[in-house]
């Protein structure tokens, strides 16, 4: 699976894309169909705590999942957007299983 991670007004380090990939990666044992993520990091700029914001497309055959979180951390924000992905892909397989039997 191919996976674009794009970082707005910051430059994203290696551990942070390393844990991403590991996330999204991860997410194949629920659907194995999947073509490709576009991952988006933006850091908000308010006096909140909370000003990180993530946003994950996931494409797969004839669909497009998308989840938007924002948390403290932007770790944080990837694992919630990975739980969400992880309930669709699963939701979206049950669905295929009942209309083939």
């Amino acid at each position: 699976m191919k996976i674009n991670i794009q970082s707005v007004n910051f430059n994203i380090d290696k551990k942070l894309e390393n844990f991403i990939h590991a996330k999204i990666d991860n997410l194949e044992k629920y659907y194995d169909r999947i073509i490709g993520a576009e991952v988006y990091l933006k850091v908000q700029n308010t006096s909140e705590k909370e000003n990180k914001i993530a946003e994950t497309k996931m494409l797969i055959p004839g669909d497009e999942l998308v989840v938007k979180k924002q948390c403290k951390t932007f770790e944080e924000a990837i694992d919630l957007i990975a739980e969400a992905l992880r309930r669709q892909l699963r939701k979206k397989k049950e669905k295929q299983r009942s209309h083939q039997v």
